[in-house]
Parts: C-alpha cells; sequence; structure tokens
C-alpha cells in the first residue's frame, strides 16, 4: 500500500512520482483481517467426538486458570492458618538453635572467623526452614494437580509445548493482542481487581480501631494482631476469587463448547475421512457381494437340485441325510443370477426343477446357508423324492 501526501496545492505526492488532481481519496480497510480462520458455514451442529479428542491433544480443553488459582490460593490460607502457630514455634526454635551455634563456635575459635563453619551453618539452617516450610508447598503441589484432573482429567500431551512457525509471525501476534479473548481477559481481570479492592477496604475499615492500638502492645500481641487481620482478608479475597473462579469456569466450558461446534460440510468431511465417501462404501460393498456370489456359485455343483419358478427366481437345495440336518439353501439368486445358477447346473448335471411357488417361498423367506423352515418340509420332501426317483432309474 501506497502513502499518500497532501500539499498546500491540493497535490498528492506518491513516493515515486507526483500526481496532480484534485484532493479527493478513500480509505479501505479488509475485514479479512479480523475474520475467524477455519472454512465458512454456520457452525450449528455438535462437535463431534473426533474432533473433541484432537482438539484435547492439542492442549485445547475447557479449563479455568483462575478457578485453579483460586483453589490453591484458599487451601494455601486454610493450612497456613491451621499451621501458623506450630511453623512460628518451629522458626523460633530454629533461629534460636542456630544462634546458639554461633555463639559457641565464637567462643571456642577464640573469636576466629572460619568460612567452612560457616557455610555449614547456614546450610544446616536452610535445610532446617526448609523441612518446616515443605508440608505446606506440598500441599500446595497436590491441590494444584487435583484442580487440573477435576476440570480436563488425566490425558498428558507434550504437543502443545512443539515449537511453531505461526507463533512468531507478528500479524497473528497483533490479531492475538487485540482479539476478543485479550479484551475480555483484560477487563475480567479490572473487575476482579476492582472488587477485590473495595472488599478488602471495607474489611480494613472495621479492623483500624485495632491497627491503632498496634503502638501500645508488646511484639508478639502485634504480631499476632497482624497475622490474625492478614489471615481474615485473605480468606475473604479467596472466597471472592473461588466465585469469580467457577463462574470463570462455567464461561470457559460454554465458550469452548460454541468454538467446537462444527458446520455441516465439516461434519461430512470428517465422516468422509474416517469412514470413507459413499462411493468407496458402494465399491466396497460391491467386491463384497462379488466375493460372496463367488463362493455361492462354488457350492451350486454340490447341490441335489435346483428349484426354479422358471425365468425369475433359481435356489439351490442340498441335503445331508447322515447329518440328521433339514435341507439347506446352498444358492439363490434372481434374474440374470437365476440364468447363471441354472447354467452351472447344467454343467455339473444337477436337477432342475420347476415349481413357481416353492422357488418364490424359498427366495424371499430362507437365507443363505440356512435350512429350510418346517412348514416347507412336505415340498420339499417331495421334490427331493422326484429328483431321487429320476438319478434311480438312470443308475
Amino acid at each position: 500500500m501506497r502513502k499518500l501526501k497532501l500539499d498546500g496545492n491540493n497535490t498528492y505526492t506518491k513516493k515515486y512520482g507526483r500526481v496532480s488532481g484534485t484532493a479527493t481519496g478513500t480509505l479501505s480497510v479488509s475485514l479479512q483481517f479480523f475474520a475467524k480462520d477455519g472454512p465458512g458455514g454456520e457452525k450449528t451442529e455438535e462437535p463431534t467426538a473426533k474432533k473433541l479428542s484432537d482438539a484435547r491433544k492439542d492442549g485445547q480443553v475447557s479449563k479455568s486458570k483462575d478457578l485453579s488459582s483460586s483453589v490453591i490460593l484458599l487451601v494455601s490460607f486454610l493450612v497456613l492458618k491451621f499451621m501458623v502457630g506450630s511453623m512460628g514455634s518451629s522458626f523460633v526454635e530454629c533461629f534460636r538453635e542456630n544462634y546458639t551455634r554461633i555463639g559457641d563456635f565464637f567462643q571456642a575459635q577464640n573469636g576466629e572467623f572460619n568460612s567452612q563453619y560457616t557455610i555449614q551453618l547456614m546450610r544446616a539452617a536452610a535445610l532446617d526452614m526448609l523441612m518446616m516450610v515443605l508440608p505446606f508447598f506440598a500441599v500446595g503441589v497436590v491441590v494444584a494437580v487435583v484442580a487440573e484432573l477435576v476440570q480436563v482429567k488425566w490425558r498428558p500431551t507434550s504437543k502443545p509445548l512443539q515449537p511453531k512457525l505461526s507463533k512468531f509471525n507478528p500479524v497473528n501476534g497483533i490479531k492475538r493482542l487485540f482479539s476478543v479473548k485479550t479484551l475480555m481477559e483484560l477487563l475480567k481481570q479490572t473487575v476482579i481487581l476492582v472488587i477485590i479492592f473495595i472488599v478488602v477496604y471495607n474489611k480494613l475499615k472495621g479492623r483500624f480501631a485495632d491497627i491503632y492500638t498496634l503502638y501500645d502492645i508488646s511484639l508478639n500481641q502485634a504480631l499476632s494482631l497482624l497475622a490474625d487481620i492478614i489471615f481474615d482478608v485473605g480468606i475473604v479475597i479467596c472466597v471472592i476469587y473461588l466465585v469469580i473462579g467457577i463462574v470463570d469456569y462455567v464461561y470457559e466450558k460454554r465458550k469452548f463448547k460454541k468454538d467446537m461446534m462444527m458446520t455441516k460440510q465439516e461434519v461430512k468431511d470428517e465422516w468422509k475421512n474416517t469412514e470413507g465417501s459413499p462411493e468407496v462404501k458402494q465399491k466396497q460393498r460391491q467386491r463384497m457381494a462379488e466375493v460372496s456370489r463367488r463362493r455361492m456359485m462354488q457350492a451350486v455343483p454340490e447341490a441335489d437340485v435346483v428349484i426354479t419358478n422358471p425365468t425369475h427366481f433359481a435356489v439351490a437345495l442340498k441335503y445331508e441325510q447322515n447329518k440328521g440336518r433339514a435341507p439347506v439353501v446352498v444358492a439363490k439368486g434372481e434374474d440374470f443370477l437365476a440364468a447363471r445358477i441354472k447354467e452351472t447346473a447344467r454343467e455339473h448335471n444337477v436337477e432342475i426343477v420347476e415349481n413357481k411357488p416353492l422357488a418364490r417361498m424359498l427366495y424371499y423367506n430362507v437365507e443363505l446357508n440356512e435350512e429350510i423352515p418346517p412348514e416347507l418340509y412336505q415340498a420339499v420332501a417331495e421334490v427331493l423324492a422326484f429328483v431321487y426317483n429320476l438319478k434311480n432309474k438312470r443308475a
């Protein structure tokens, strides 16, 4: 885009030349800069399980950072409130013990400085302090893990940690900086700070009389009073933050569901990618039907009789007396397939009997490789008796 400059003679001056004319111009802004990525179409369909699974692998889940932080802060304040007495006593005892060690050391060394012993003394003091606060931090870590598991369950992924060149794109950075999500986050944090400030001020306003007495009481009493005020204000802040976190969690869950909504075209494309297009499915069914027909035609030479109507239907039956089973339909077909069954039967000297009602009943009521129903025993027995008589005469 070229920059135009207007001088006093109403003349446009371009960067690489001069063009005279009246001072008129139009400022155009491409709205595509603010458009959402992805295919067009209105998102009216619920997200599929595959899309939710893919989003989870990419680290896209519905969770509230404010809810996790508020729970951690609230539990930490409660634990600290119950542990402050023992932690204070342990701290005083640790300070007294290490201070005594220093005095004993200087008396033993006649006031001379020993750097090695000093380092050991500092390590011992640091270890004592760490052991005092370790339970407090352990509780914080456990609560943080539980808060995350409750929101998003356990399914770790390293994909969000992988570097992406798009993150270094300045255009995308500007989009994220001035996006609706960023502005909403800024507004939310501002509202939280204002609410906390108002509540803390009202809480402290009722304790101003106690604060003014700090100069007239002992150090231990002053520390106890300050700890009591800090804990009271902290618990109130945590409760407010927790309520805000719950509201934020509900909002994030609804927003995530809205963002995951799909267009009809996206659903169709996903189904094609996972299940296959209808054309491919049709071809697969055709191949399976062809394999089934070939297998069926291979059973025709072993049949005892083929019953026809005589042009449209043909059903091949096989009866094995030694197995004690009823006759079984080993092949059946209509029109072209019926003609192929009869042709194969003639090639292998299988008897063909015309019986229109029986052929229709067998074709529509008995599936392939199934025994005939009892209702057809009599009719089929008569056909088989006729076939066996023909074979005996020929023999």
